[in-house]
């Protein structure tokens, strides 16, 4: 690892490429610290420790939505622009022939629509936040122009990250989007570990050890399960044109344990917020009537310290996975494509009885992909049942994110470290 390092440093274009990368980080983060006027803070701060959903929002907005920065949205709007464009592919056939078919064109012009679906989502979602925090009293009152402006600020911040993590991507040194998530989630650590130093309770020594263990076991696991893959023996019969044989290889299909990443535990929280709201609106709206006392029971099973909560948190993370993972892989495609190719599975006869051997190996690997997450969902409440300490930095969500950037981004480097290698010889 030592010799990478250097090496990586050696390499004037590679050093070159981290640089910008760095700095370009370091935008973001002072981005990410200019807050809007006009802010309570002390109450922004309560509305954030109390709830777990915008707490993740937070998260994937580099923790500028936290303080109401400029870039108050991060890349939330276009990740979720991203995620409506690949649900669209499975409706309409003609932009996944455009992504899959007309080669660099068609990808160019699939991000393009990304793009621009960002800029409304961007907008309506400022709207309903200014409304939102206004309600909480938050942001005072604001007129027209004032609301406009606010709108106007918070769009140009997140095309302005978009731009920023389109630069980072073209330098093939990780993803620019993820490394503008993981640059926000670990930018919170040195001011948590502090804090932890500064105000921790001594009595609870066994705890936070017990705490460092379950974070180290944690790590390893998301490390296993996001490099761990099924691989299916794939063999091409061997065929003759002119004086040329071709094919007579073997290889393998792999059929990765976490196929969803973790777009099942941002589909699953979406999902558990609603209730909650409802019931607490229902409570406060209705004082007094039997419709009150109802609403408040059911506020208090569904809220994030009731292990009803966690229960149901952990169904829709296993429910998702499996429905997302239905949405980006299809067997009867990867199947009608090896039979195209001359390739078959070793023991299966090629067409329908090799698209029903992969659906079902899928729903195997699966199972397990998605027991994993939905215990890596619920991780906080378990860390908290064992250790007793309530206020975590980084939650499981958090700490998948992390990882998976770190190694794509390690893969990344070593591609450009070897493809160097090669040029030496």
């Amino acid at each position: 690892m030592k010799e990478k390092i250097i090496q990586i440093f050696k390499i004037p274009e590679l050093r070159n490429k981290i640089f910008f990368i760095l700095a370009l980080l370091v935008v973001f983060r002072l981005a990410a610290n200019i807050p809007i006027p006009g802010i309570d803070q002390e109450r922004l701060k309560s509305f954030f420790s109390g709830n777990e959903f915008f707490g993740l929002l937070n998260m994937f907005s580099g923790r500028g939505l936290s303080s109401i920065s400029i870039v108050m949205l991060g890349v939330g709007p276009y990740i979720t622009s991203s995620i409506i464009m690949q649900l669209l592919t499975m409706i309409f056939p003609r932009l996944e022939q455009i992504y899959k078919e007309e080669g660099e064109a068609g990808r160019q012009k699939f991000n393009q629509y990304t793009r621009w679906i960002t800029v409304p989502l961007a907008a309506m979602q400022t709207f309903g936040m200014i409304a939102l925090f206004r309600s909480q009293g938050i942001i005072a009152a604001l007129s027209a122009y004032q609301m406009a402006t606010m709108i106007i600020v918070a769009v140009a911040g997140t095309i302005f990250l978009m731009w920023l993590g389109e630069l980072i991507t073209e330098k093939n040194i990780g993803n620019g989007v993820s490394l503008i998530i993981f640059a926000g989630i670990v930018s919170g650590l040195p001011s948590s570990i502090s804090q932890l130093f500064l105000t921790g309770d001594s009595s609870k020594l066994f705890s936070y050890i017990i705490l460092g263990v379950i974070v180290i076991l944690a790590i390893g696991a998301v490390v296993y399960v996001t490099e761990g893959q099924r691989n299916i023996p794939v063999a091409y019969a061997k065929r003759i044109r002119g004086n040329k044989m071709y094919g007579g290889t073997s290889t393998h299909l792999p059929l990765r344990i976490n196929q969803a990443g973790v777009i099942p535990i941002i589909f699953a929280l979406s999902i558990m917020l609603f209730p909650g709201m409802i019931a607490n609106f229902l409570a406060t709206k209705y004082s007094g009537a039997a419709i009150a006392g109802i609403a408040s029971k059911a506020a208090v099973i569904l809220s994030p310290t009731s292990w009803v909560y966690w229960l149901l948190y952990f169904l829709l993370v296993v429910a998702f996975t499996y429905f997302y993972t239905a949405v980006v892989f299809d067997p009867n495609k990867i199947s009608e494509s090896l039979q195209k190719n001359g390739g078959y599975v070793p023991g299966i006869r090629p067409g329908k009885n090799t698209a029903e051997y992969l659906y079902r190996i899928m729903n195997r690997v699966t199972l397990s992909g998605s027991m994993f997450l939905g215990l890596i969902a619920v991780l906080p409440f378990i860390v908290q049942s064992f250790t007793n300490i309530e206020q975590i930095s980084i939650g499981g969500t958090g700490l998948l994110i992390v990882v998976s950037v770190v190694i794509e981004t390690m893969k990344q480097i070593e591609g450009q470290l070897v493809m160097r290698d090669y040029e030496g010889f």
